[in-house]
């Protein structure tokens, strides 16, 4: 059984909210689409045909309104569209579905050979992407603050992420468990691209969400798994304020319990486990990582140090005692204790 499906943004609600105060109409208007699909449930998973025991994807376009799933554009197999979005999409599909299954050997999103189903040109202007339990849904960004979503492999990465976790742990979408929801899908969005690339741990940039940012933003990335808190810095989007250590958790009602901030804290520990495995991240780290949220043994509500020790227990499992205090020492550096 799987757990409810959550409305997953990749753009913080706290930074959209700072946006809309400022008077920016495009945030302003992201944000009450984001409390409508959340208050909505948006999400409806639908019976369909048998799966085809093969990568499918089916891309939509809702030529700015926000009538999901859209008119079909693009199919599996079909021929490349005159629209840049509309590749960038099912592209990054694949990217997505080629992590899982030729690493992990994960047959999609659900195990079981899921459809994978995306939206693009959504709403106008809307300042966000998000997985709404059992579709990609990508906005155009406002242009200002934000581009298209679909310019970053590993926000679509991440968004699909969401739905392994959905299939999986089914971690709840609060506090600390919460934060290793975003935290699962900051490290297989940041697997993605690495693996598209062909990139070792130590090449890697570490960032989610690089090049989203507008030119004449003050920033690099949304997130920071080498240095949480230094993505952006920029008078519009204030400061990156995630925390890498849990010295400077953040206690917080906003955003479920700081799901998007406290991410640092266990994303700067993958970071650690990867480069100092050296080599190609998922190889490893990601291996780790994937049989920690598969295993079936984690509670829905789990915080950092029960998910710590389980990433310990899973590293003496598949590698060894080496690979082991290797993940033991890097939950120490950001101040989680897996004794």
């Amino acid at each position: 059984m799987t757990a409810a499906p959550r409305h997953c943004t990749i753009v913080p609600p706290f930074v959209l909210d700072r946006l809309a105060e400022q008077g920016h109409e495009a945030a302003r208007r992201s944000l009450a689409l984001d409390t409508l699909h959340r208050e909505s449930r948006l999400a409806t998973v639908l019976p369909g045909a048998a799966p085809a025991h093969e990568l499918s994807r089916t891309i939509g376009d809702a030529r700015h309104s926000r009538r999901l799933p859209g008119r079909t554009v693009r199919t599996e197999g079909g021929p490349v569209s005159a629209d840049t979005t509309v590749n960038r999409a099912y592209d990054g599909l694949g990217a997505t579905f080629a992590l899982f299954e030729e690493v992990y050997g994960r047959h999609s999103i659900d195990g079981a050979w899921l459809p994978l189903d995306a939206t693009v040109h959504y709403g106008r202007d809307y300042d966000n992407a998000f997985w709404d339990g059992s579709r990609m849904v990508f906005g155009d960004g406002d242009g200002v603050i934000f581009v298209d979503f679909t310019s970053c492999v590993d926000v679509i990465g991440h968004e699909l992420a969401h739905g392994v976790t959905q299939y999986t742990a089914g971690l709840d979408y609060q506090g600390q468990s919460g934060a290793l929801n975003e935290s699962l899908s900051d490290v297989f969005g940041s697997l993605v691209k690495q693996y598209a690339l062909g990139q070792h741990a130590e090449q890697a940039d570490w960032l989610i969400g690089a090049g989203l940012l507008a030119p004449g933003v003050h920033g690099v990335a949304l997130r920071s798994m080498k240095d949480p808190g230094t993505a952006y810095d920029d008078e519009r989007l204030g400061k990156d304020p995630q925390p890498a250590h849990m010295d400077d958790y953040v206690d917080t009602v906003q955003d479920n319990g700081g799901v998007h901030i406290n991410s640092g804290i266990p994303n700067h520990a993958f970071y650690l486990v990867a480069t100092a495995l050296r080599g190609p991240a998922w190889e490893c780290a990601g291996q780790i990582w994937y049989d920690t949220v598969t295993a079936g043994g984690l509670a829905h509500g789990a915080d950092f140090a029960t998910f710590a020790r389980a990433t310990v227990t899973a590293a003496r499992r598949r590698f060894d005692a080496t690979a082991a205090d290797t993940v033991t020492a890097a939950w120490s550096e950001v101040g989680i204790s897996t004794a």
